[in-house]
């Protein structure tokens, strides 16, 4: 039986019930999706339950396959120093009080030890100029010095090496991170307390900050103020921001 033909009226009609149509299930595949995208989803502000599992298998894939003590990051001649920003200023809110300052150490089953910045410049002094990379995009080429944090911890912390995070926060806690400990014991992060041949001003950290050039500069915590070993994973500003938790290069 011959197709009728349809009048322009007519076409006109049944295209616009196709369109419908064709709306009517895309808007239920984006509210499915949408419903899927935040299973599991509660605290306001987080990333989405199976957005979150891509991030964490990202991890485990670099964690196991690119990481290595013996990957060390590319230094530059002092040529090479650039200006770095003033990039965030998250827990330091308060004029620093030089005199007042001190560090807490939580020790793996035992005491607070609180350090002075002098018992921290008594480790070895150990200097790198590296590529400073931001997760917005920039990078700038700067000198940091201060000890390993490895050295810090063989000195201070003995034991805590087997430990699976390290945590940090700045002395009001306002911002801190989470570390896995490979990589807090990587051979070039720093406890800095120098950037580009002077003390560290202010709005970069000072007395003391972390350098960890195998992670994005989100990691590098300004006015270290506690540091903590331990077994589970601890809280990271950021990643309760939408980051991932491991933030590596």
């Amino acid at each position: 039986m011959p197709n009728k033909q349809l009048t322009p009226e007519q076409e006109m009609a049944r295209r616009t019930r196709r369109g419908f149509i064709g709306l009517g299930a895309g808007a239920v595949a984006a509210v499915a999706g949408w419903e899927w995208l935040n299973a599991g989803y509660v605290p306001e502000g987080k990333l989405p339950g199976p957005l979150r599992a891509v991030l964490g298998f990202n991890e485990r894939v670099a964690r196991s396959t690119l990481f290595s003590d013996s990957h060390l990051v590319k230094t530059y001649p002092a040529s090479a120093i650039g200006k770095l920003k003033e990039n965030g200023d998250e827990g330091m809110a308060d004029d620093l009080d030089p005199a007042a300052w001190s560090l807490q150490v939580m020790l793996r089953g035992g005491p607070i030890l609180t350090l002075n910045i002098d018992d921290i410049r008594k480790l070895p002094r150990v200097e790198e100029i590296i590529d400073f990379k931001c997760v917005e995009g920039w990078s700038t080429v700067t000198q940091f010095a201060g000890a390993r944090f490895s050295d810090f911890t063989a000195k201070f912390a003995s034991g805590s090496e087997k430990a699976g995070y390290v945590a940090m926060a700045t002395p009001d806690g306002g911002y801190y991170v989470g570390l896995d400990t490979a990589s807090a014991l990587h051979p070039q992060t720093l406890l800095a307390w120098q950037m580009n041949g002077e003390d560290l001003a202010d709005e970069h950290g000072a007395p003391l900050r972390l350098v960890i050039p195998v992670k994005y500069g989100i990691k590098n915590i300004k006015r270290i103020g506690k540091i903590g070993y331990g077994e589970t994973q601890p809280p990271d500003y950021w990643q309760e921001r939408g980051y991932d938790f491991y933030a590596g290069l």
